[in-house]
């Protein structure tokens, strides 16, 4: 039976998501529902509007165990994470404008910012093709490798975390690293963090405790918002 407490944090994402313009009228996110399954919210859904029919509990081949509709042409993407990467628990896929952006003019992603420096080396899919089959999955899963996160060419980001929390917040942190580097490009050089940098932040801000700070930040800030 579909876990109804995951589907609300599958509602919460995605809202949240969508809110700040990481999801738009397309885009997922999903988590793992056991060793072949995943909850996804499904391929007709309103993002901004999704109510708990709007999840669906499929397996990894897309088929649908439990709930009403189709999982998204791109289920693909986070089947393919989901078999090559066990201790992946929770995969967003969207459409970022600022990290798009850097896919579109050959910039790479550097970080700027210390929360930037968590996602780590983050590579780029070098093609905008849809991820909707198993074949084009399994190469974005290959290109991510161990990391955290992958861009994809003129197309968006997915991001993954232990839990689908921190896959959410790591996608914001993306996205605000790649709004950043792209103002101080254009005033100048941007700072990169060095790798000293680097280390020390990645040990003083990969703390659970935070992850569900800025969780709980960024869901509250879009609750009170106009």
């Amino acid at each position: 039976m579909m876990d109804l407490k995951a589907a609300e944090t599958i509602i919460d994402a995605v809202h949240l998501l969508e809110g700040i313009g990481i999801i738009d009228f397309n885009g997922h996110a999903s988590l793992r529902a056991g060793p072949d399954r995943m909850m996804i919210n499904s391929a007709a859904s309103v993002r901004c509007a999704l109510v708990p029919e709007d999840i669906l509990l499929i397996d990894l081949d897309g088929r649908v165990i439990e709930g009403e509709g189709s999982p998204p042409m791109e289920f693909h993407l986070h089947a393919a994470i989901y078999r090559a990467r066990p201790d992946v628990g929770g995969i967003v896929h969207g459409h970022p404008k600022w990290s798009t952006v850097l896919t579109m003019t050959g910039n790479s992603y550097k970080p700027v910012f210390p929360q930037g420096s968590l996602l780590g080396k983050v590579p780029v899919h070098p093609s905008p093709e849809s991820i909707n089959s198993r074949d084009a999955g399994d190469r974005v899963a290959a290109l991510l490798d161990d990391g955290i996160a992958a861009l994809l060419k003129s197309h968006g980001c997915v991001v993954t975390g232990k839990d689908l929390k921190d896959a959410a917040v790591l996608a914001i942190y993306l996205e605000e690293n790649a709004h950043r580097q792209y103002l101080a490009a254009a005033m100048g050089e941007p700072y990169v963090l060095n790798e000293d940098e680097i280390a020390q932040f990645r040990k003083g801000l990969w703390k659970p405790h935070l992850f569900q700070k800025a969780w709980d930040y960024f869901t509250a800030k879009r609750v009170v918002s106009p």
